[in-house]
């Protein structure tokens, strides 16, 4: 009885990190899904070039992570347009 326990933790051990591996191997697509998501937002706040140039930093893995945890501290890299030129709807 010990043994087939011990065999079943083993069993669900394994399929755990199996798991946890596939998981690992997406996250990065997952970070650029959400730039992709986010370029419309980024083109209204910067403009045409500098949104696109956000959003494309932003869609490489781990420049975009190295990227956004930098902005945590220090605010955007590419600045937003100016806020008096904003249209009134």
């Amino acid at each position: 009885m010990a043994d087939r326990s011990r065999l079943t933790r083993k069993l669900i051990h394994a399929g755990g990190w199996q798991v946890v591996r596939r998981l690992a191997r997406a996250v990065p697509f997952g970070g650029t899904a959400m730039a992709v998501v986010l370029v419309r937002s980024d083109v209204r706040k910067k403009g045409f070039v500098k949104g696109v140039a956000n959003a494309g930093i932003d869609a490489i893995p781990l420049v975009g992570l190295a990227k956004n945890a930098v902005e945590l501290f220090t605010g955007d890299l590419i600045p937003d347009k100016n806020p008096e030129r904003k249209r009134s709807k």
